[in-house]
């Protein structure tokens, strides 16, 4: 007879090691293991955290903002001119030398006016300061939550402070609630920030977050189908682990406290390099790559993990960049930078949005 299409994907050899079957995680009374339906609860997990987000936005974040002395900066208001806005939606924000003087006789005005038009039209659609302080606000507010919650569920397993213990009796480790709840929260998270990447503030790295975010998805996804929920959680918890901090320097950034986000920043970039350069590849990984049997879905984790992993190398090197160009030489950025456009961006808000 021929296996279903579910059931070829569901397949035991593709999802567990050698000689292991689903039998092995069979339920019984107090005993629970990870089922892929529980995952389906990420959709409303989702929603009910989107939700949560605009309540907070609007009710905590936003008081804060005002109350720290977060403002928007006023924006010179441009005239509407339909030539202009046409060319500006299809075609192109910033005109090259030949668009401004065909635009200049098609809306009979000079070039200079042009392109002080376009100046202002591309300020109106920066995302505004307080709108990028409610974002860190809420982001910094789940990490800090997420991280601390998971230190404390973990804390006291043998497995988190000796890796090897991870793989003992695998697959045949029982799931705790708390940690299954865990999972759950932390998938919803990322799926709620997929669905809300087209409002929220796009920044340098945008495409690298995308993949950032995939990768992630699916690896929680996967490991926790396939009970990898001890090996999950560490890597959760190590890429958690300086989230928050960026955040906060985000929102000191955008107070104006400069020094204080400068010092935040700096504590950042060391448990950054520290957690995802050092101890995730040559502790968490080492054990995952040496310790464990190979089948197709340790092979997939493996692949995921290694876009994780490039994705850590390219943002510390944007860290390291920003800490010498930033704060080593920041006079010099004062004198280097243009001031014909509007800056309230910083070189620290176009950092990667990690993990």
């Amino acid at each position: 007879t021929r296996m279903g299409l579910s059931e070829r994907f569901w397949h035991h050899e593709y999802w567990l090691p050698p000689g292991a079957t689903w039998e092995d995680m069979k339920e019984s009374a107090g005993v629970h293991y990870p089922q892929p339906q529980d995952l389906l609860l990420c959709i409303p997990g989702a929603l009910l955290l989107i939700i949560v987000r605009c309540i907070f936005e609007r009710t905590v974040a936003l008081p804060l903002g005002s109350s720290l002395g977060v403002t928007d900066k006023l924006r010179p208001k441009v005239q509407p001119n339909a030539v202009l806005e046409s060319f500006y939606v299809l075609l192109g924000k910033t005109p090259k030398e030949g668009d401004l003087i065909s635009l200049a006789k098609r809306s009979d005005l000079t070039v200079k006016k042009v392109e002080t038009w376009f100046r202002h039209r591309r300020a109106q659609d920066r995302p505004r300061l307080m709108k990028k302080f409610c974002e860190a606000s809420w982001r910094f507010t789940f990490y800090f939550t997420s991280f601390f919650s998971g230190l404390a569920l973990l804390y006291d397993k043998p497995w988190f402070w000796d890796h090897t213990v991870c793989w003992l009796r695998f697959p045949q480790q029982p799931l705790p609630p708390a940690l299954g709840w865990f999972y759950l929260l932390e998938l919803s998270f990322y799926c709620s920030l997929v669905a809300t990447l087209p409002f929220d503030v796009k920044r340098k790295d945008f495409k690298e977050q995308i993949i950032h975010h995939i990768a992630t998805i699916t690896l929680i996804f996967v490991s926790y189908c396939a009970n990898l929920i001890r090996f999950g959680m560490i890597v959760m918890l190590v890429h958690d682990a300086s989230d928050y901090i960026l955040e906060l320097a985000k929102m000191l950034h955008y107070m104006k406290r400069k020094r204080v986000c400068e010092a935040v920043f700096i504590v950042f970039a060391v448990v950054f390099i520290i957690s995802r350069l050092v101890i995730f590849p040559l502790i968490t990984y080492y054990y995952f790559v040496t310790k464990f049997q190979f089948f197709l879905i340790s092979c997939l984790i493996n692949v995921f993990l290694m876009v994780l992993q490039l994705l850590h190398i390219f943002w510390s090197y944007l860290i390291i960049q920003m800490i010498f160009s930033v704060i080593l030489h920041g006079a010099k950025r004062k004198d280097a930078r243009s001031d014909t456009e509007e800056s309230d961006r910083s070189e620290a808000e176009d950092l990667a949005e990690n993990k």
